[in-house]
């Protein structure tokens, strides 16, 4: 099957959504499937406002109707709401062509934390997106229920996985820092929550791992908290195992690939019972979920490493390409080189 994938998130930015979609076409390619991403890196693009380094594509219409054109797609997947899922859902409602998109972020509720627009408008924007949509993928069952609550009723489910190779028990510690300690990876930005956890009364260290714009202010601010910068691959995962409890301070992420990191390296999590966490971990027994964040990671040392490792065992990146694939639209093999069609669409 040839599958277009169009995607605003991707490579440089470094997030659980772009490790989403490498780790997942690497997978489908794996099965023999030819995969073509259609993503910033083949525009001219600006800044984000607030967030510079997420590139966004400038005026990508054109180049998007000469994916379409050249690559001939069977199946057509947008994974973001931003100017190129935006250019590709205009140029498939007008050729009347199936497609799927999938639900990553809680746009209205990120939107809403950085500027004055209400939470409500944003859901009406991810309404119109979403609803022409063969099938909107949500990473778990209660952001399902939240879609389907604003209105969209073609919500399906899509799991996501973890690399238990790369992300083991065992590592030798990147860093040795007083005990307990209290480990956050992720986007240091303001929609993440993080001064929950910094502000909370805690013994041991606390370790943040990772970059954004909020980075700067909260060095100056928590001048006791140990900020280790991004960090990939074995390095990453040698952080993890630099620490005994994995905070998840987020209130607004609709899965969050870090717990599965984390608890893969045997790290019990400690977050708010929101969506995300009470899908990831539930009543798994591999974390502690409590209004009370602080209750939350103190209880979470009690947990065995091992149990947390278990669970994330039960996550794969196989099953969740198999998943993806088997959401996929068909596109009818009529429209198959169909450049006159798409004449005068920009």
């Amino acid at each position: 099957m040839r599958i277009l994938l169009v995607t605003d998130a991707w490579a440089p930015q470094v997030n659980g959504v772009v490790r989403t979609w490498q780790r997942v076409t690497a997978e489908v390619r794996a099965m023999g499937h030819e995969v073509r991403v259609v993503a910033p890196d083949g525009f001219r693009t600006v800044p984000c406002p607030t967030y510079p380094e997420i590139r966004l594509a400038v005026f990508p219409g054109r180049g998007v109707r000469r994916a379409f054109d050249d690559f001939a797609p069977d199946a057509i997947h947008i994974a973001t709401e931003g100017p190129l899922g935006l250019a590709a859902r205009r140029l498939c409602l007008k050729l009347g062509l199936p497609f799927t998109t999938s639900y990553h972020t809680k746009f209205p509720e990120y939107v809403s934390a950085r500027a004055p627009v209400p939470v409500s408008w944003g859901q009406a924007a991810m309404r119109w997106f979403h609803a022409p949509s063969a099938a909107v993928l949500a990473a778990t069952p209660t952001v399902r229920q939240e879609l389907e609550a604003m209105g969209l009723k073609n919500a399906a489910a899509w799991t996501r996985g973890v690399d238990t190779g790369l992300y083991r028990p065992g590592l030798d510690p990147a860093l040795d820092l007083p005990g307990p300690v209290f480990v956050y990876v992720g986007r240091v930005a303001v929609e993440k929550n993080i001064e929950a956890f910094l502000r909370l009364d805690l013994p041991g260290s606390k370790l943040i791992v990772g970059d954004g714009p909020a980075r700067a202010r909260l060095e100056r601010t928590y001048p006791g908290v140990h900020f280790a910068g991004m960090q990939f691959g074995e390095a990453l995962a040698r952080h993890y195992a630099a620490g005994d409890v994995f905070v998840f301070p987020s209130r607004t992420d609709t899965f969050g690939l870090v717990m599965l990191e984390a608890m893969a390296c045997g790290l019990p999590v400690a977050a708010y019972p929101v969506a995300g966490p009470l899908d990831v971990v539930g009543t798994s027994g591999a974390g502690v979920l409590d209004e009370d964040l602080r209750m939350a990671a103190l209880g979470a040392l009690s947990i065995p490493g091992g149990r947390a490792r278990a669970h994330a065992e039960t996550f794969s990146w196989e099953a969740c390409a198999r998943q993806w694939l088997a959401a996929l639209a068909p596109v009818p093999g009529a429209v198959h080189g169909n450049a006159a069609a798409a004449e005068g669409l920009a």
